[in-house]
């Protein structure tokens, strides 16, 4: 008899320590306690010590916390068609734990399972340029097509990122064949503009030298000094320079400038024969010169004739 009343006192104390621990309940900050009594949604409990019911209540714990919820690598293939493989990154929240528990089974899998489908919908009807060039707008999208479907459960879903894509080899060749074409194209815009920049300026340099013939001397002069800076053998000098020179030395006078005339395919060359030609009888009258002295003419003795000569009569008697 007395066994029997020490099990059944033994019973009691087990079964109050089971009944006292299930009706204690510690919740952290970032948790929320959804209380079901007899199967009946009651109350949200907040953090600390809450105290339940024994074998009447239930209480499922929500966390507030920021989940980051991984996408696996989904295959897609783009507008263009050209399949890919791409791997995102989704951070979600609750903000409602009551409708987080009783709206859907398990919030966590749901959502895993709308950011898959919702990576393939969308990705898939964007060109691969767009695709690797716009994350910001298609990380936008996605985010508002999974929030749109999460809200329902009270769950907020807060950024989505695209963490990789993938492509197969023959199309990054492409892609990198069609990048050097592209810098060839801008490099030869940048050379076209350069040139026309330059030769706009060299139009106006030519009418600067124009109004002022000194400067092209200036300009000619400056243009030795940088020839002879160098180890050449051979230096050109321009007529221009040049024709100043010769007139100095032959003491011959100016030529006297002709009107213009209308240009002509051969206008050029009469103009270098003329110098010639004024060059060389310059210097012809200064190697002339001093026979025009007074030293005479071995040509012109020879052709003079010689004086008649007279005998005289005496001279044979």
């Amino acid at each position: 008899m007395v066994t029997a009343i020490i099990v059944v006192i033994l019973v009691i104390l087990v079964a109050a320590a089971t009944a006292t621990a299930s009706a204690i309940r510690v919740l952290r900050e970032y948790e929320r306690g959804i209380v079901f009594r007899l199967g009946r949604l009651t109350e949200v409990r907040g953090p600390g010590l809450q105290l339940l019911i024994p074998w009447l209540d239930r209480m499922v714990r929500v966390s507030l916390r920021t989940v980051t919820l991984t996408i696996p690598p989904q295959e897609i293939i783009t507008r263009d068609n050209v399949p890919a493989r791409v791997t995102a990154v989704t951070y979600y929240r609750v903000i409602d734990p009551s409708r987080a528990v009783t709206e859907v089974e398990s919030f966590q899998s749901a959502t895993l399972q709308i950011a898959q489908t919702s990576l393939r919908s969308v990705l898939g009807v964007v060109d691969l340029d767009t695709l690797l060039s716009e994350r910001e707008h298609l990380n936008a999208s996605l985010q508002e097509v999974i929030d749109a479907q999460t809200e329902p459960w009270g769950i907020k879903v807060t950024t989505v990122e695209i963490k990789d894509v993938e492509i197969p080899e023959r199309m990054q060749h492409a892609i990198a064949r069609q990048a050097e074409a592209e810098r060839e194209r801008r490099a030869k815009i940048i050379n076209a503009e350069g040139e026309a920049q330059a030769a706009s300026r060299l139009a106006e340099a030519a009418d600067v030298i124009g109004r002022n013939p000194v400067t092209l001397q200036l300009r000619y002069l400056q243009t030795l000094r940088e020839i002879g800076g160098g180890q050449n053998s051979t230096i050109v000098f321009p007529v221009d320079v040049v024709r100043p020179i010769v007139q100095a030395l032959g003491g011959g006078p100016a030529p006297a400038q002709q009107p213009a005339a209308e240009p002509s395919e051969a206008s050029g060359t009469a103009q270098l024969d003329a110098l010639v030609e004024h060059q060389l009888e310059a210097a012809r009258r200064g190697e002339l010169g001093p026979g025009a002295n007074g030293a005479a003419d071995p040509a012109a003795e020879a052709a003079e004739p010689e004086p008649a000569r007279t005998e005289d009569p005496s001279a044979g008697t």
